[in-house]
């Protein structure tokens, strides 16, 4: 039966929205490129930004011929855990049965996962190791993650048709836990097994600052993560009109412009907080403690952003502000080292915001993101909302297995790449750089101007 020309204009506006959301949440790589590059030492600049590339083209490779299908396949061979059997491509769908705009889409969060991985175990890591754990990342590790939530035969998926947990499903709507927690707990083994860099840490254990060498870029790389976000949260209503059957309302365009603006609210609730926050601690006002506090703002915010009030998202932002404060002074205390703190940030303000949406998510708005807003509809919400445990403890739930899940794979990858001696790099080469060790280019190895600039004037000096 043909289409209507009402169903065809529909049909494009859903389309046209879901490419634009891809397109802002791909612009997201070149914010985490530049946020990347200005927080390394200058010496790794070139390693830094050749990753992050490396990021969105391996994994653009395995999400097409393997991630998809563990996400998204629903063949015979399909069941809650894992969207299809290993290697299993004919579970696909057909080209002609799905929309290339919501594979585009979905590609675009793929790549994003490693990018949060990469800046854990920045400055010390060998090009080959980059290679394997993005391949393994977003083809095998992190699409199952979204089979189990995003995908409607997912067992936590909060519209499931085999199970729906604890009659709820787990609510996390543009993926604080599927995307951010992904990456920070995959981030967390890595920078574990390969330890600290030379020198973060003294012989007795305390912390030599290690600064970045462009602020400019990681202001920049902030704003636009930021200009990014609008397509990350709202673009996840992937179907802007959809007919809402016992209402006036013509679709999800209704709560898109409220999902921006808690997007906002939370972000910029969390910036201020870190920028105060920190200035107690430190005596100082800094702009690296703002743009970290705001990102942390965003990636708490990111599950439940669909179904929470505005006021809600700045309670958020401010919890999730003294969770990444918490959690940096703590991985001193432990000389845990991550360059970018993306472990902190995306997992720790990630777990939060699954708690979150177990506290504070509202019936309506619940009703609204997954049942078109049907009138009558009676779903577990927000446990401080008036809507029971149901809600609180799958998201629980998604929480401790995600951990679990990624810990079990993406730990004994670490694991085995370290016993091959294909994870670090040399002491050696982690003092001149990564840009001149391994991309054969110039490197900073000196900042007093007395001394020479260059690894290879260094070099000469010392032969001579």
């Amino acid at each position: 039966m043909a289409a209507t020309w009402e169903e065809s204009v529909t049909s494009s506006i859903n389309t046209i929205y879901l490419l634009f959301s891809a397109y802002l949440v791909f612009v997201m790589q070149l914010g985490f490129a530049m946020l990347c590059a200005g927080s390394v030492r200058a010496k790794n600049a070139m390693n830094i930004m050749l990753t992050n590339v490396v990021d969105a083209v391996v994994g653009s490779l395995s999400f097409y011929l393997f991630g998809f299908a563990f996400a998204f396949g629903e063949g015979s061979n399909s069941n809650p855990f894992i969207g299809t059997s290993f290697f299993a491509l004919k579970d696909i769908p057909s080209s002609s049965t799905y929309d290339y705009d919501f594979f585009l889409f979905q590609w675009a969060f793929a790549i994003a996962v490693a990018g949060i991985t990469s800046g854990s175990i920045a400055e010390r890591t060998q090009f080959t190791a980059y290679l394997i754990f993005s391949c393994f990342l977003s083809g095998f590790v992190y699409p199952v993650v979204v089979h189990w939530v995003w995908s409607s035969s997912g067992w936590l998926n909060p519209g499931s048709t085999r199970f729906l947990l604890f009659g709820s499903g787990s609510i996390d709507f543009a993926g604080s836990g599927v995307v951010h927690l992904v990456g920070g707990i995959a981030g967390l083994w890595g920078s574990f097994i390969e330890g600290p860099r030379v020198g973060r840490f003294d012989a007795f254990g305390k912390a030599i600052p290690i600064r970045g060498h462009n602020v400019t870029l990681v202001v920049l790389g902030t704003f636009l993560l930021w200009f990014g976000w609008f397509g990350f949260n709202p673009g996840s209503f992937d179907k802007i009109l959809v007919a809402y059957p016992d209402t006036t309302d013509q679709g999800n365009w209704t709560a898109v412009g409220r999902t921006a603006v808690v997007t906002t609210l939370a972000g910029s609730t969390a910036g201020i907080i870190t920028l105060f926050g920190r200035r107690l601690l430190v005596g100082h006002w800094d702009a690296l403690d703002v743009c970290n506090g705001v990102l942390g703002g965003f990636v708490a915010i990111t599950s439940g952003c669909a179904v929470v009030e505005p006021w809600a998202a700045v309670v958020c932002g401010f919890f999730a502000a003294w969770v990444l404060i918490g959690l940096n002074i703590l991985a001193l205390k432990l000389q845990f080292d991550d360059p970018l703190e993306a472990t902190q940030l995306h997992g720790g303000c990630g777990a939060w915001g699954l708690i979150f949406t177990g506290l504070f998510a509202k019936e309506e708005f619940v009703v609204q993101a997954y049942d078109s807003g049907v009138v009558g509809t009676s779903r577990p919400y927000g446990l401080l909302m008036g809507g029971g445990w149901g809600l609180l403890g799958a998201q629980v739930v998604e929480a401790l297995a995600i951990v679990g899940w990624v810990s079990l794979t993406m730990g004994p990858l670490f694991y085995i790449l370290h016993k091959l001696k294909v994870l670090r790099i040399s002491v050696d080469e982690e003092i001149a750089g990564l840009d001149v060790s391994s991309h054969g280019g110039q490197a900073y190895v000196h900042t007093d101007e007395n001394q020479p600039r260059f690894y290879a004037d260094y070099v000469r000096m010392q032969a001579n």
